[in-house]
């Protein structure tokens, strides 16, 4: 894999854990933003990042490659992956 997947993702949201999890449990390196723990403008510069990729406010986002994946997706995290 070329660049790390990252990860858009608020802290209390239970399935942006699972999908954190599911990336650790397959010793995927990923690059997270926590959005909710972010400083006020930054936290507006990452909702409107997630909003341009995805058309909505929904987490978890996962980019990887040019491939969005919203919300918790075993199967298209594991399709996206290799896995």
């Amino acid at each position: 894999m070329k660049e790390k997947p990252k990860v858009y993702a608020l802290s209390t949201c239970p399935y942006c854990k699972r999908t954190k999890r599911f990336l650790e449990e397959h010793k995927i390196v990923y690059d997270c933003v926590d959005v909710d723990l972010l400083a006020d403008n930054k936290q507006d510069e990452a909702l409107e990042e997630v909003e341009k990729l995805t058309g909505r406010r929904s987490f978890p986002v996962v980019i990887i490659g040019k491939e969005i994946i919203v919300g918790h997706d075993e199967d298209k995290l594991r399709k996206a992956l290799k896995l």
